[in-house]
């Protein structure tokens, strides 16, 4: 049995969480090892407009898994199956969302295999993952404002209910293995999350082959509900270099792509990247940054994208006592594939996407529990691709404490 507590801050947003989970590592009396957690947060939201009959955000959710220590596939043979040295795990997921502008609900199924070549590397490969999002009840005043901006096409593909069937492989190296301890400063290491994701390719090979008819949004349907089609792509590298005990400096490079077609006009948005917060560019809140040269509307549903690129370089120091300090740089943002009217600016260009990439420096303090980190960042804005030109470009050169900087509060390493 184990119980967490979190504080959250979205974009200035407080909130706190919750969860409780129980563990059964033997539950058929043979090594299988069963997971059930529950989850609740609660955020107040600021700077909405009037219309809205609340202004907060509340969450719960429950999701379970079973995990048996074999290769578990149905009409093979019992000698193959031993041969396969992989993990089985089946899962079940559901989470309920209501904010001021709408309810959301999110059922998942999933069956995926685990193993391991050696103690430094991790393969999993989700067989089936199963997902249905679901909007109950859309809020009057959040739809006229897509209406009246003409973003009706938005809205119709991000808050209706649509379903994701998908597959994937992750793959993750790490060049310490077993020995790797939660203070990054004891030993060099470079680890590589490598990930690959696709969705809706079966399904649109029937649909087509059946002769389908489409809905009035041009798209196929299961049961009256249109699915996604998407592939997905991400990679990570990180590297800690030790100078001595006490000093080390630690950088990585992740990079991410996601294309929509075929039946998709768009990535559903729980598949979006988003960019800023504790673990991006620490200059900027959580998706408060970018995408592209895009400023914000104060609709954070707007700033998401379909391509990443996140880099950063850590200089970390023991202090005293359990506490490490930290200096940091940080860069970064995200794009769209395509050109949407409510992100202007946005859309990647291959002859002007480095002038959109954001900087961010600050200052770190970490506390070193061996088995947990709890980690403070301030971040400034260095350069800021909201503009093109001007004092406001590089906030490096003319900085404004209350305009430019950020305070993150998070558990564990960034990177």
């Amino acid at each position: 049995m184990a119980f967490e507590v979190e504080g959250t801050n979205s974009a200035g947003d407080l909130g706190a969480a919750a969860s409780v989970s129980f563990q059964h590592r033997n539950l058929f009396h043979g090594s299988e090892t069963f997971m059930v957690k529950l989850r609740g947060a609660y955020e107040a939201i600021s700077g909405l407009q009037q219309g809205y009959s609340n202004d907060n955000y509340t969450e719960y959710g429950v999701e379970s898994s079973i995990n048996f220590p074999s290769f578990l596939f149905p009409f093979l043979a019992a000698d193959f199956k031993n041969r396969i040295r992989a993990t089985t795990e089946f899962g079940l997921q559901y989470n309920s969302q209501q904010r001021p502008e709408f309810s959301r609900k999110v059922a998942s199924a999933s069956w995926s295999y685990k193993w391991s070549n050696s103690r430094k590397s991790q393969h999993r490969f989700d067989l089936l993952d199963v997902s249905f999002l679901y909007f109950p009840w859309v809020s009057d005043t959040f739809k006229q404002k897509y209406e009246e901006n003409n973003q009706s096409y938005i809205f119709e593909y991000n808050y209706k209910d649509r379903l994701i069937v998908r597959m994937g492989y992750m793959f993750n190296y790490n060049s310490a293995g077993e020995r790797m301890a939660n203070n990054t400063i004891k030993s060099n290491s470079f680890s590589i999350r490598a990930g690959l994701e696709s969705a809706g390719n079966v399904m649109y090979a029937i649909s087509n082959l059946t002769k389908q008819s489409k809905n009035s949004d041009g798209e196929y349907s299961l049961l009256s509900i249109p699915y996604a089609q998407y592939i997905k792509g991400d990679f990570d590298f990180s590297r800690n270099i030790v100078i001595d005990d006490k000093n080390a400096i630690a950088y990585h490079v992740g990079v991410g792509i996601a294309v929509p077609y075929g039946n998709s006009k768009s990535i559903p948005y729980i598949k979006q990247y988003f960019s800023g917060g504790a673990n991006s560019v620490r200059g900027w809140s959580v998706r408060e940054l970018g995408p592209g040269s895009f400023p914000g509307d104060g609709n954070y549903l707007n700033q998401s994208g379909d391509i990443k690129f996140d880099a950063s370089i850590e200089y970390r120091s023991k202090l005293f006592w359990l506490l490490q300090g930290a200096l940091f740089v940080d860069a970064g943002n995200i794009w769209t594939i395509k050109e949407y009217e409510n992100q202007p600016g946005g859309q990647f260009d291959i002859s002007k996407f480095y002038k959109q990439i954001a900087f961010a420096y600050g200052l770190g303090i970490r506390i070193d529990l061996d088995y947990l980190v709890f980690r403070i960042d301030g971040g400034m804005k260095a350069l800021n691709p909201a503009y093109s030109s001007g004092k406001q470009r590089y906030p490096i050169l003319n900085p404004n404490f209350k305009r430019d900087f950020t305070f993150h509060l998070a558990v564990g390493y960034p990177f």
